[in-house]
Formats: structure tokens, C-alpha cells, sequence
């Protein structure tokens, strides 16, 4: 079936390329018209690439009934709704690495622009002035370089900094221990980096910890000379405390290619304020870094859409090593299923535990067994991207763990339900044979052996003889046929369980039919769709 792909913003050839020759997408491009005939297209769309200019808010999302996929050209996501396209199951996708190097070098421009007055000077010059005191500023080397945020960029901006001479000091609060180290650099804290560095340079993602992290106490603990750059998200630097610290000489100069608010307002503080350089958002504004942001994501959003590849999505879970890991992620999916019926999806509090031999991400994991779960009692589509939000909107507390070994599996995936008054509380147990194919192997005490595929019915009953006589007849008389029958007991003449596989679903009535049975104390289906 052919997918439709709109594009809101223009994309450079190399990556619209990609998209035209993808066999199953049809593109549209709409960077040219109005939004709202880019709300009326997205109705059938199933793929949307943006860049800076489009918002993909909750408004726009609110008509794209069926969008699977967002792409922003680019890093930022400031212009996405990002738990908006979570909580309906959209993907959203970036392009981390195609500005990196261009971004990186702006950045770099600018510190030596502020630092040496280029623009100030050139405007002397044209004004017919010679004037070479006004404009002396330091040199870089031997002087200190603080880069706030190690990422790609960061790390591109810490490489030309320790090519210049400089000292450089990281402020990364996820950087990995040892990495300052590789990049011939020290790790140290906040204040550290504020007082001591000569040239500031901001490289993190835009969050609400990090709103106006550059403000007026920041700015305070800088050196009066320190000049500050920033080429990553508006909304790190205060900027009215910016343009005062500047108007009143507390900073040596600044260079900004982000704002808060883009475009710059024409009445804006810092339009006029001293030793300020300002450029308009260029960080990816070279044809090197157009192109390779293009095909970044168009090839992450053609894979998304046609081969289901959601790993490089921001808004999901992990995949560490997804060739091995999707049979756990299936088995994960019919254990939620399994779960889920058994509790009639009412669990308040469900618990998950894996025991691998191998790394991977709990996080998927987890989602996968939430998508299980809530998939009986919920009509919006579920995914692995909106599974655990959707949770923790009901009210589900969702908690996992690594568990040792457990003797007897090379792989066991353990889920537990606590109910309180609503439902009876459940365990269930779950392996992998030959690591692809899942198995049920534990319902709360009793131990069975059943593949969680096809149509089980559980069934719960005291051990006593002709119960299983009973099902037989019931289920040949609907014209059901066994595939496979598991049968577990905790003691004789104690109580019994059931699960039995059958060819087809079994209709209400034989399900009512079974529960009126004198030794059956419940009955249960679980349809896995297979």
C-alpha cells in the first residue's frame, strides 16, 4: 500500500530524492502553501517532514488522523509537540549529525568574531573611520574555553578549541566518565566552567532545567571580559539579562544565532545592545549541511514508514541491538496480552523483570509489555511509542528491573499485576526457546509449557476427573479443534489450570457455556491475532 509523505518546509534535492524513488510513498509538497491546506492534506498522511518554519503542534497534529511518523530536518524540536505525537502514537524523528560540523563552525566564527570586534570593525572601516585601538581584543591561545553541552556539536566546538591553544572545560551533566579526558579536556561543574573560562559556548538541547540557564546570577559568576556565544537553542540565555549585562560592561561581548523568540522582534533589547554579535538562526545554513540533514532524515523516515525501523526515533524507547532483541520484544507483547486478560486490564501497579544473558533496553521492553496489555481495553492506536504514556495517564505504575539468572532459562521475562480490590493480583513467566520463539511458561503457581499464539483459553478448575472430558466435548461440539493442551495442578484433587490452544476463537456463549460448570471456577481467552 502507498504511504503518503508531506513535506511542510522545502528539503534539499538530495533527500526529496530519496523519498521519489522510494518504491510505497507518495510525496506531496506543500512548503509553498498556507497551513491550512497542509492541515487539509495531512487527513491521509502518514508521514510529515518538517523543518524550523512549520509547527507541528497540537493543532496541526489534531488532523492527522493517521500519521505515524514526523521528521524534523534538522536537530531542534522546539517547533514539535513532541508528547502530543507520543500520546497518539506518532514517531518523531530528527537529523542529529547532518549540521553537526557546519553548526559547529559557526559557532566557532562567532567566538572569534566577538572576540576580535570583526563586525564593529568593518562597520568602522565603511564609515570612512581608522581606528585600530577601539577594536584590540584577545587572542585565543592560552586562554580558557568553557563548552557547556559535549554532544556532536559540542565536542566539533572542543576539537578547534584545543586546535586553537585554548584550555578547554566541559559542563555535561550525561557526559560519559572519561570522555573530557579523550577529548584532552576537564569535566567540571557549573559554577567551575562560569568562573573560570575566558570564552563561553552553549551546545545543549533546549529542557526546562536548562530554561535561561545563561541569566543574571550566571552572568554574575562570569569574568567581567568573558565573552559568551550561543549557538544552540534561544531559550538558554536570558536575554534581557544578556543585553543589560552588556549595555553595562559587566560582559566583554557576546554572539547569538538563536533567540527565544524567531524572528528577532525589531524592538528587542538586545538589537542595540554593545558588543553583541547577531546572526539569523545560520547554524545549518551551508549546502554542505542542507544536503546532509536531507538525506539523514529522509532516510530515516522512508525506513520508518516502509520497514517499520522506529529505533532512531527520539520520542521511543532504545534498541541497543535490535537483531537479537526483537523476539524478546514480541514475547514482551503477548505476555502484556496475557496479562491483561487475566486481570481484566485493571492492574494499578504492573511489575516487569527480565533476565538476559546480553544488554539491552528495559525501557522497550517495558513498552512492549504495556502495548500487550492495554491493547484489549483501549480503541487509539498503541505502539511502542506511546504505550507507557498512555499507562501513566490511567494511572498505571509501570516498574522494571534486571533479575539474576533463573535456573533453567538462558532468558526469562517475569510480569506481575497488583490490583488492590479490583482484580485478583497475577504473575505470569515467559522464555524464549531458540531465542525466537516465545513460550508461556509460568501462571501464577502452576508451571506450563503453551506458545503464546493463536486462541488460548485459560481455564481454572478443581482437579477433579471428567473436567477436562467436559472442555473436550464443549469445544468439539462447536466444531473447535485442539492444537494444544497444557495442564497443571498444584495438588491432586487440589486446583487445576488449563490452557488449552484452539484453531479459532471461541464464541461467548461456549466461554458462558464453561463457566457454569460445577468444578470451573473461571475461564479466560486470550487471541493473539495469528
Amino acid at each position: 500500500m502507498t504511504k503518503l509523505l508531506v513535506l511542510a518546509d522545502a528539503l534539499s534535492p538530495e533527500g526529496v530524492a530519496i523519498l521519489e524513488d522510494s518504491a510505497g510513498l507518495n510525496v506531496a509538497d506543500l512548503s509553498a502553501q498556507p497551513r491550512e491546506a497542509l492541515k487539509d492534506r495531512l487527513g491521509t498522511a502518514a508521514g510529515l517532514i518538517v523543518r524550523s518554519s512549520t509547527q507541528a503542534d497540537a493543532d496541526l497534529l489534531a488532523s492527522a488522523a493517521e500519521l505515524e511518523v514526523i521528521g524534523r530536518a534538522g536537530v531542534g524540536l522546539d517547533n514539535i509537540d513532541v508528547e502530543e505525537a507520543t500520546r497518539r502514537g506518532i514517531a518523531v524523528l530528527n537529523a542529529p549529525a547532518g549540521n553537526t560540523v557546519s553548526t559547529a563552525e559557526l559557532a566557532f566564527a562567532l567566538l572569534l568574531s566577538a572576540a576580535r570586534k570583526i563586525v564593529a570593525a568593518d562597520r568602522s572601516l565603511r564609515s570612512g573611520e581608522w581606528d585600530r585601538k577601539r577594536f584590540r581584543g584577545p587572542q585565543l591561545s592560552g586562554k580558557t574555553l568553557g563548552v557547556i553541552g559535549a554532544g556532536r556539536i559540542g565536542t566539533e566546538v572542543v576539537r578547534r578549541g584545543r586546535a586553537f591553544g585554548m584550555k578547554v572545560l566541559i559542563f555535561d551533566p550525561f557526559l560519559p566518565a572519561g570522555r573530557a579526558a579523550d577529548l584532552d579536556s576537564v569535566s567540571v561543574p557549573l559554577e567551575r566552567l562560569l568562573r573560570e573560562s575566558d570564552f563561553i559556548t552553549l551546545h545543549s538541547p533546549l529542557t526546562e532545567e536548562n530554561q535561561g540557564l545563561i541569566g543574571t546570577e550566571a552572568i554574575k559568576l562570569m569574568k567581567p571580559e568573558a565573552i559568551l556565544v550561543n549557538a544552540a537553542r534561544g531559550g538558554l540565555v536570558d536575554e534581557e539579562a544578556l543585553a543589560e549585562a552588556l549595555h553595562e560592561g559587566r560582559l566583554g561581548g557576546a554572539a547569538l544565532d538563536v533567540y527565544e523568540t524567531e524572528p528577532l522582534p525589531a524592538d528587542h533589547p538586545l538589537r542595540d545592545a554593545p558588543g553583541l554579535v547577531l546572526t539569523p538562526h545560520l547554524g545549518s545554513a551551508t549546502p554542505e549541511a542542507q544536503r546532509e540533514v536531507a538525506i539523514e532524515i529522509a532516510t530515516a523516515v522512508r525506513d520508518a514508514l516502509l520497514d517499520g525501523d522506529l529505533r532512531s526515533a527520539v520520542n521511543m524507547p532504545a534498541v541497543a541491538e535490535p537483531a537479537r532483541y526483537d523476539p524478546i520484544e514480541d514475547m514482551a507483547r503477548r505476555l502484556g496480552l496475557v496479562l491483561s486478560e487475566l486481570t481484566g486490564g485493571r492492574a494499578r501497579r504492573v511489575d516487569i523483570r527480565l533476565s538476559a544473558p546480553f544488554e539491552h533496553s528495559l525501557r522497550l521492553v517495558a513498552a512492549a509489555v504495556m502495548e500487550g496489555y492495554l491493547s484489549p481495553v483501549l480503541a487509539r492506536p498503541l505502539n511502542l511509542v506511546n504505550s507507557l504514556l498512555i499507562a501513566a495517564d490511567r494511572g498505571i505504575e509501570v516498574r522494571r528491573s534486571r533479575s539474576p539468572s533463573v535456573a533453567g532459562y538462558s532468558i526469562f521475562l517475569e510480569l506481575s499485576a497488583e490490583c488492590g480490590e479490583d482484580c485478583e493480583d497475577c504473575v505470569i513467566g515467559g522464555t524464549l526457546l531458540g531465542a525466537k520463539r516465545s513460550r508461556l511458561v509460568r501462571v501464577g503457581s502452576y508451571h506450563i509449557g503453551a506458545a503464546p499464539a493463536g486462541n488460548l483459553l485459560f481455564v481454572r478448575n478443581r482437579d477433579v476427573p471428567g473436567v477436562i472430558g467436559e472442555i473436550g466435548t464443549h469445544l468439539g461440539a462447536a466444531g473447535l479443534n485442539i492444537a494444544g493442551f497444557h495442564q497443571a495442578r498444584d495438588s491432586a484433587r487440589g486446583d487445576a489450570l488449563a490452557v488449552i490452544r484452539v484453531d479459532e476463537a471461541i464464541p461467548d456463549a461456549l466461554l458462558k457455556a464453561l463457566r457454569e460448570h460445577e468444578a470451573i471456577t473461571d475461564v479466560r481467552q486470550v487471541s493473539f491475532g495469528d
